[in-house]
């Protein structure tokens, strides 16, 4: 979600450090998913202070039958860096979406959103994603 990973780190370690001082306070929540919401919390809390990215229109094409095969071509580093500069609450979401970890209402429940914005940011970042895919995949069919 950052772009960074050594900010990412650093927000990984708090996060952990927050959740064994609750442990050893007995303090808890009992919420399945409030590790996650933390860490995001954390993420986004430490994105204020960078360079925002000016809001502009991208480019969007229907997802192509071949989309999960050009993911698959990708490094690791270049979707995160991506998703990473997607505008929050669609960064939250293209994140959680695309580490294949959990289901949408698992997604709905950790990044606070309500379903119609879920998928309205999903179905947007992946029609924007899909174009980018194209631009660099130049031999792909558009659809």
């Amino acid at each position: 979600m950052l772009g960074d990973s050594r900010k990412a780190q650093e927000v990984f370690n708090t996060t952990l450090r927050e959740a064994a001082v609750r442990a050893v306070q007995g303090e808890l929540p009992k919420e399945p998913f409030w590790l996650f919401r933390e860490a995001r919390w954390r993420c986004l809390e430490a994105s204020k202070t960078d360079l925002q990215p000016e809001a502009l229109e991208m480019d969007e094409q229907d997802i192509s039958p071949q989309a999960a095969s050009q993911i698959k071509q990708l490094e690791p580093a270049q979707l995160a860096i991506w998703i990473s500069a997607a505008p929050d609450p669609q960064r939250t979401a293209l994140a959680l979406f695309y580490l294949d970890e959990f289901d949408y209402l698992e997604i709905l429940d950790i990044a606070e959103l309500k379903l119609s914005t879920l998928s309205r940011c999903l179905a947007q970042g992946r029609r924007q994603l899909q174009a980018w895919l194209d631009a660099k995949h130049t031999g792909a069919p558009k659809v």
